[in-house]
């Protein structure tokens, strides 16, 4: 194996570590651990790797996560902050407008879309922050 091959599998553990416990306490250095880089070292090969910081990373994989359990479930947003990850009603609105441009509610409320359920995830999953996702024009 070369050493390019060695780090992207120590990065792609660490991103597996992040898909997996989204809702935990994941930090840097704890993440980096798990790639077995210095924090400074993995945020940059992260970054390089899969263009986008560590830290938005895991910020979409809890937004994608959130869009699914307002879409599909009865729970309040309250609820669903929670359940994804964060501690603070506020940040996790404030996130969830900036990812996707619309708040949790407005989100909620829009009709859904009638296709199956792994069409809609790829539909409104968030490419990027800034950028709310579209659905492919009929």
């Amino acid at each position: 194996m070369t050493p390019r091959e060695d780090q992207n599998r120590r990065l792609l553990r660490a991103r597996d570590a992040m898909d997996r416990d989204y809702a935990s306490e994941l930090d840097i250095p704890s993440l980096a651990r798990v790639a077995l880089m210095s924090p400074a070292h993995f945020s940059r090969q992260f970054a390089a790797t899969f263009g986008e910081t560590p830290h938005r990373y895991l910020q979409r994989r809890r937004i994608e996560r959130a869009m699914t359990l307002l879409r599909d479930h009865d729970r309040s947003v309250t609820e669903v902050a929670l359940a994804v990850g964060y501690d603070s009603l506020g940040t996790f609105s404030r996130t969830f407008r900036r990812v996707t441009g619309r708040t949790p509610s407005d989100f909620r409320d829009e009709a859904p879309i009638a296709a199956p359920g792994c069409v809609v995830t790829r539909w409104t999953r968030p490419s990027s922050f800034g950028e709310a996702p579209q659905p492919p024009r009929p």
